[in-house]
């Protein structure tokens, strides 16, 4: 079975692939496969923007597609910043961040 990682975050896709070796035949990253596509991840949890990204991926590829979010939910903050952890001090700043 073949498997694409949703996602544009190469350290990700390397850690994905790390963690799933030997359950697929072939993984594949976004760039890999050829496809641009950063999906708008709107959604208000962390399930909800995996979902947003499986859905759109699946629409550029007959194999099966993997999609995730993380985010950090810190106790002290009322569990902000959850699924704004990447935009949380702007546009996917991670220094600011």
């Amino acid at each position: 079975m073949k498997l694409v990682i949703a996602s544009n975050n190469a350290h990700k896709i390397e850690e994905i692939k790390e963690i799933l070796k030997g359950k697929f035949d072939e993984m594949y990253s976004l760039a890999e496969m050829g496809i641009n596509c950063d999906p708008v991840e709107d959604g208000d949890t962390f399930l909800a923007n995996a979902l947003i990204k499986v859905n759109e991926i699946a629409k550029h590829t007959p194999y099966a597609v993997l999609g995730d979010d993380t985010g950090l939910c810190v106790d002290a903050l009322g569990g902000a910043p959850g699924v704004y952890s990447a935009r949380y001090a702007g546009n996917h700043d991670s220094a600011q961040n």
